[in-house]
């Protein structure tokens, strides 16, 4: 909850402690986003084998991110229609299919960027 009393610096601050602790309880808790941040650290050790030009990195970091991001928000649907109707509900359903999709999305696409990067290095 907010504070009047805080600055607007103080507020800033106190926002970025509960970021961070939403990545740690996603790092902690979420076995789907453990695997997408073991994928992404093994995807980053490889670039560096590889040798990455600046812009292939800057590719595939968005990639990393865009997939971390949407399995985060998938994540917080997930919870969320949990919470609000615990037992299976066929709408509850089908909006948890229609958010593991974009994760899936996401993923789709940050596989064909590997592709696009690492494919030619291999050949």
């Amino acid at each position: 909850m907010k504070n009047p009393k805080d600055s607007f610096l103080k507020g800033r601050i106190r926002s970025l402690k509960f970021a961070i602790k939403g990545i740690r309880l996603l790092i902690t808790t979420e076995p789907s986003i453990m695997v997408q941040i073991s994928i992404g650290l093994l995807i980053t050790f490889l670039g560096f084998f590889m040798n990455l030009s600046p812009t292939e990195w800057m590719f595939q970091f968005l990639a990393i991110g865009m997939v971390l991001v949407t399995e985060s928000l998938n994540t917080c649907i997930e919870k969320l229609c949990d919470f609000v109707h615990p037992d299976y509900h066929k709408k509850i359903g089908f909006i948890k299919d229609i958010s593991a999709g974009a994760a899936t999305f996401a993923a789709i696409i940050a596989i064909i960027i590997g592709m696009i990067i690492y494919f030619p290095k291999f050949i």
